[in-house]
């Protein structure tokens, strides 16, 4: 199932850009994500909780181009896959988030067909744009393309 949404960050594109690519800080504004670690510049490695299941799972970036997108895709089960793009919009940028995930289980199913995962897609973005609203710069950057 996709989930969209979008939100206007009060921050320069390259400043959104950057925060976005230390996939490690994830868990401070993303709901059910326990840990992200970069294992290369391609690779990550998540540990989410859905619903009180804990998974973990493998994503490539396949596609990264500075202050414009990152898309990324599980290498196995879970299976997800997700694009974040920016775009200036004057002083703030429009950040597009899309994620796609199958769930598992009855209680996965059940939750994405109430709505609980679009809300929380939802929340996570507009987390996001409170950490880095809250600072004067991105904790970090990674500029490399993909």
């Amino acid at each position: 199932m996709e989930h969209t949404a979008r939100t206007l960050v009060d921050r320069p594109v390259s400043t959104v850009y950057n925060q976005w690519t230390q996939f490690e800080t994830f868990p401070e504004f993303m709901g059910g994500v326990n840990r992200v670690e970069q294992l290369d510049e391609q690779t990550t490695r998540w540990d989410v909780e859905i619903a009180g299941v804990k998974r973990s799972f493998i994503a490539d970036i396949v596609e990264q181009e500075p202050d414009q997108r990152i898309r990324w895709v599980s290498r196995d089960e879970p299976a997800h896959e997700g694009e974040v793009s920016f775009r200036p919009n004057g002083a703030e940028t429009e950040v597009a988030l899309r994620m796609r995930f199958e769930p598992e289980g009855f209680v996965e199913k059940a939750g994405d067909s109430l709505g609980f995962v679009q809300h929380r897609v939802e929340d996570d973005l507009d987390r996001f744009k409170a950490f880095i609203e809250e600072r004067p710069n991105a904790t970090g950057s990674w500029r490399g393309t993909v």
